[in-house]
């Protein structure tokens, strides 16, 4: 299960191993804190050429089920929370949903953001101490969930990180990522080599992540930059997924593994 915030972080953040595992028959879920409903339409911030933050939700949750389906994920569930607002949720109730949800699904294993959102969006690391959470709450008997599903608890919880090799071809695409909160400009940081425990070889998935980017038409001006890249850069961007394995119960040391799955029965 990835647990995220906004319509596209499937796809950006993880859409190579997605597709792997789903390709190869694993169960897999996303679940989605927002409708990424306060962001641009088409590159417009304002009426007319915005429709208005409700109807960007509903198209944005429709270009994240379809990219999904390329992906080959059927298990959608969307929360509903404030875009960019996502900090100031209650975090009692945003983690019982969450965990909720990990009992329902009960996976294996669970993929969210860094304690950093990657380049610092607000959302992005509420989304990683919200997951964080709920993956404890989920196991634990005396946890109210609000269901009646037994409690899980997950094998290994992973967050997404990426090299310099990949922040290179992002900001080829993107520019210099940069996220200005409070005034302050949180810039990016690449996680070292030595601190990546985990690679995914997703070269043979790469050209379905780019039709899942494709999916998301009212960013469509945010990835310009993306649908220009070479088919060689794509690959290098989707064609190897890297993580850091916070904790796992069934395997662990200092080689770098190369499948989620790994020690998972």
């Amino acid at each position: 299960m990835a647990v995220l915030a906004h319509p596209d972080d499937e796809t950006l953040g993880m859409g190579g191993t997605l597709a792997k595992y789903s390709a190869e028959g694993v169960e897999t879920a996303i679940v989605v804190a927002t409708r990424g409903q306060r962001g641009r339409y088409r590159g417009h911030r304002d009426p007319p050429e915005h429709p208005g933050p409700d109807a960007l939700g509903r198209i944005r949750e429709a270009e994240l089920r379809a990219a999904a389906s390329i992906l080959g994920i059927r298990d959608v569930t969307v929360l509903d929370y404030q875009d960019q607002e996502l900090d100031r949720a209650d975090p009692r109730e945003a983690i019982a949903r969450i965990a909720a949800e990990l009992r329902r699904a009960r996976p294996h294993v669970v993929v969210t953001f860094p304690p950093d959102g990657a380049y610092g969006h607000p959302d992005h690391i509420a989304i990683s101490q919200l997951a964080s959470a709920a993956v404890v709450g989920a196991a634990d008997h005396a946890f109210d969930a609000g269901s009646a599903v037994a409690p899980h608890r997950v094998d290994k919880l992973y967050y997404i990180a990426w090299p310099q090799s990949t922040w290179d071809v992002y900001e080829e695409a993107f520019r210099r990522l940069v996220s200005t909160v409070d005034g302050v400009a949180r810039q990016a940081i690449p996680w070292p080599d030595w601190q990546l425990t985990t690679a995914i070889d997703t070269r043979a998935h790469w050209q379905r992540v780019r039709q899942a980017v494709a999916c998301h038409e009212s960013q469509v001006t945010a990835y310009e930059g993306l649908q220009r890249l070479s088919p060689e850069r794509h690959e290098a961007l989707w064609g190897s997924q890297s993580f850091y394995r916070v904790f796992s119960f069934v395997n662990g040391g200092r080689a770098v593994e190369h499948d989620l799955f790994e020690g998972v029965r």
